[in-house]
């Protein structure tokens, strides 16, 4: 579906977001995962034609983002939701999809309200589509972000950074919508939330300072860590050694530490069955530890 080789992007001041990236995105929901300023939102404006890059080359659907016309080809194949979306406030909810619908060239009145009345369904917003868009809540919002993308039926739909700020139950919702969406359309999910690809994607990418560190299934990154993962219970320091504190859970006569490495003694560890997370911190420090 989407073929990136040697892609880069520099800045004025010689910022350099993207450095070389090389990436095949296929079908499905494709999680792309990386610490702020790696470089995910910068790949996301170039694939949605928003920004050039400096050099290398991106085909989508078979069309070169090198020329006007792949360029164009593509954004008529695509949406997107954008980190920061901008709302007209004193908008309706049907009334900003009306307006979008007709930016994307949707000129027949009757074909409009059908895609406005099924998308308001499917991201559950009718109770709502007559209230100003001023009065959405953080998820409503993200929620008729989505309606708008998938205007025009689009084969590709891209989501940047989408459950930031919100709510644990939003972000379920909003989860849960996108898998739903995956069965109609290829999505690509940036986001730095680890648990956000955990629950939603089958293939995924790590980037970091603009380069690919990890390109497969979730279940393959797991794996990286495995055996590296313990519980250590104290009395309240610190587990001593060389090893990365995951997380702490206070319990009634001591701390136990969720931690990875390898303890200076296994005697009261508790070797645990790795997560996503723990795959992306491990492989986070292993980079850090190479450079």
């Amino acid at each position: 579906m989407i073929e990136i080789h040697d892609l880069t992007k520099t800045y004025v001041g010689g910022v350099r977001a993207l450095d070389g990236l090389d990436l095949e995105v296929g079908s499905g929901m494709f999680g792309l995962v990386g610490p702020n300023g790696a470089g995910k939102t910068t790949l996301m404006r170039i694939l949605a034609g928003i920004i050039q890059p400096t050099s290398g080359t991106v085909r989508v659907f078979g069309h070169d983002l090198h020329t006007v016309a792949g360029r164009m080809a593509a954004k008529a194949l695509l949406g997107y939701l954008p980190q920061d979306l901008g709302l007209y406030p004193n908008l309706t909810g049907r009334e900003f999809l009306d307006y979008i619908a007709i930016l994307k060239g949707i000129t027949e009145a009757g074909e409009r309200r059908r895609q406005i009345e099924r998308l308001l369904e499917e991201v559950r917003l009718v109770d709502v589509a007559d209230r100003k868009l001023k009065t959405y809540s953080g998820g409503m919002r993200r929620r008729i972000g989505v309606a708008q993308a998938l205007l025009g039926d689009p084969k590709l739909l891209i989501v940047d950074e989408p459950t930031v700020g919100l709510d644990p139950e939003e972000r379920v919702r909003f989860r849960n919508l996108l898998s739903e969406m995956a069965a109609r359309c290829t999505i690509i999910l940036s986001t730095h939330i680890v648990e956000d690809i955990s629950h939603s994607c089958n293939d995924l990418a790590v980037i970091s300072q603009g380069r690919a560190l990890f390109r497969g299934a979730p279940a393959d990154l797991i794996e990286q860590v495995r055996g590296h993962v313990w519980a250590i219970t104290t009395a309240g320091e610190r587990p001593a050694g060389d090893l990365m504190v995951v997380s702490t859970l206070q319990l009634q006569h001591g701390v136990q530490y969720r931690v990875l490495g390898a303890p200076a003694s296994t005697d009261g560890a508790l070797a645990l069955e790795p997560s996503l997370e723990d795959g992306y911190i491990w492989l986070m420090r292993q980079r850090r530890g190479a450079a």
